[in-house]
């Protein structure tokens, strides 16, 4: 656990970047399997079931983060683009509006940042930090 609150910036990035891969790669792994006769419906849920294991990673992280994090409007932030993304992931998930997919690169490339941006200038390693 104190891996994951030491490091939950890094964490929370990589998360957001291996997401935005994985929403980049979707289309292109699934098109080039459209010529395969047996595509497994097994293969095909867990390869959307990631969608929400980087959420739930990405959550993780943003909370430890926050939580170390001197920033108000980070804090704000990468709550705010979590939900975004989260929001948009499940948008497509159920059909509901036909939302354009760069929307879910920029959430996701936003999150890299507000990681990156809180660990370089917002991070508390001590107690000493004033994070109210």
């Amino acid at each position: 656990m104190k891996l994951i609150i030491n490091n939950s910036d890094y964490i929370g990035a990589t998360s957001s970047g291996l997401c935005m891969l994985h929403c980049f790669a979707t289309p292109f792994i699934f098109l080039s399997q459209s010529a395969a006769i047996n595509i497994s419906q097994e293969i095909t849920f867990l390869w959307y079931l990631l969608n929400y294991m980087f959420l739930l990673i990405s959550f993780i992280a943003i909370y430890y983060s926050v939580k170390n994090s001197s920033n108000f409007l980070v804090k704000v932030l990468l709550y705010s683009f979590w939900i975004s993304l989260s929001a948009l992931i499940i948008n497509e998930a159920l059909l509901l509006f036909p939302i354009p997919e760069l929307y879910t690169y920029i959430s996701a490339f936003t999150l890299i940042t507000l990681h990156m941006y809180n660990l370089k200038y917002c991070r508390c390693n001590d107690d000493e930090c004033c994070t109210n």
